[in-house]
């Protein structure tokens, strides 16, 4: 069974998808992320994926009150990614409630904050691997890196970190289909859970990925076709539970 993670990107305060990871190129949901948080709950969701669009790019956190609305309507766990770059940042949203704070530029850029963090939190740490066209770019995807994403993940396999989340910025906010591909091979080379990231946009496309990737992938995020009303989640939940 895939785990459903429906996302709340927030710019400004506000609910947002972007297209490649491109700033410019941000269509706006909804201006209340606690009300949204609480739609996607209404619909059954087992969890909800929260990232500061503005802290990635920044390196610190921005959208401080956006996200303390969300955790305040959550009734079910938030993962939390954008901006955290140290452990006081990680111990700090871990005790303001979010049940897994997500290190994306740091898992690259200074991988013993992962392993550091990951063995004094367990399983409440996840690694976020964002690459364009096979190379992991990081600082909200600006930054390119020649590195590939499962010789990242393979450096934290010994640490206790409880998921990778392997996003295909090509296909981020597409609506054209998750790398199947790449998420598959990412998930044969670690032991680590993956979670696919980055391209859903009707019920055909999870259904691929289910097929597919069901018994390697433990879930999958899903934005822009949920706000588009592309893909329901009550009909997104039923098919990962199929």
């Amino acid at each position: 069974m895939l785990t459903i993670y429906p996302a709340i990107d927030l710019k400004d305060g506000a609910c947002v998808r972007l297209r490649r990871g491109d700033m410019a190129q941000a269509t706006v949901y909804s201006g209340d992320p606690a009300g949204q948080a609480r739609i996607w709950q209404n619909a059954g969701c087992a969890w909800l994926h929260v990232v500061d669009l503005d802290g990635a790019f920044a390196g610190k956190p921005v959208n401080r009150e956006a996200v303390a609305a969300i955790l305040g309507a959550a009734r079910v766990p938030v993962q939390l990614g954008g901006g955290i770059r140290d452990m006081a940042g990680i111990e700090g949203w871990l005790e303001a409630g979010v049940t897994r704070v997500i290190l994306g530029s740091a898992a690259v850029k200074n991988p013993a904050l992962v392993r550091q963090a990951a063995r004094a939190f367990p399983g409440r740490v996840v690694v976020g691997i964002d690459a364009r066209g096979g190379l992991v770019a990081t600082e909200g995807w600006a930054e390119a890196s020649t590195l590939t994403a499962a010789g990242v993940a393979r450096r934290f396999e010994q640490d206790g970190v409880a998921a990778i989340i392997y996003t295909e910025i090509l296909r981020d906010g597409m609506l054209e289909g998750v790398d199947v591909d790449g998420t598959l091979a990412l998930a044969a080379a670690v032991t680590i859970p993956v979670i696919a990231s980055g391209g859903i946009g009707d019920a055909g496309h999870l259904r691929a990925l289910k097929t597919r990737a069901d018994s390697l992938v433990e879930g999958v995020i899903v934005g822009r076709a949920l706000y588009d009303g592309r893909l329901g989640l009550a009909e997104a939940l039923r098919i990962a539970a199929e």
